[in-house]
């Protein structure tokens, strides 16, 4: 199985554990595939740099790293009109479309509301957890 995973689900499961902890955990254990764009590698990196900034106490640095080695990484075209009301949000969508995930793991409203485009599914990480874990 191949999964999205949202910024805030990435950045949720280093800071704060819970659901989203326990699907970084899986993946680390080999239960799932994460598929990365170069944009999405970007944000995670972006925001992770701001957190960093007020939370010094908190080292991104292997994560980023894991992640960038490890996880699958796909040259994803933008998608051809705007699909979610935030477009910066759209770039999962377009991931997930390049390549083949089963679904976009993420707590984002505006992503959630156009879960079934194109048959991806959007699913929160309890669901994730719920239904895969």
């Amino acid at each position: 199985m191949k999964i999205v995973v949202d910024t805030n689900v990435f950045v949720s499961g280093i800071f704060f554990g819970g659901p989203p902890g326990t699907i970084l955990e899986a993946w680390q254990c080999s239960q799932f595939e994460i598929a990365l764009s170069v944009e999405i590698l970007a944000e995670y990196e972006r925001v992770c740099n701001e957190l960093s900034a007020t939370h010094p106490e908190i080292d991104f640095g292997p994560f980023l790293t894991l992640v960038a080695l490890n996880a699958e990484l796909f040259d994803c075209p933008p998608l051809q009109v705007q699909v979610c009301a935030d477009p910066d949000d759209d770039k999962f969508l377009a991931c997930a479309l390049e390549s083949g995930a089963s679904c976009i793991v993420s707590g984002d409203k505006l992503l959630l509301n156009v879960s079934g485009h194109q048959s991806i599914d959007v699913i929160r990480p309890r669901e994730f957890v719920d239904r895969y874990l």
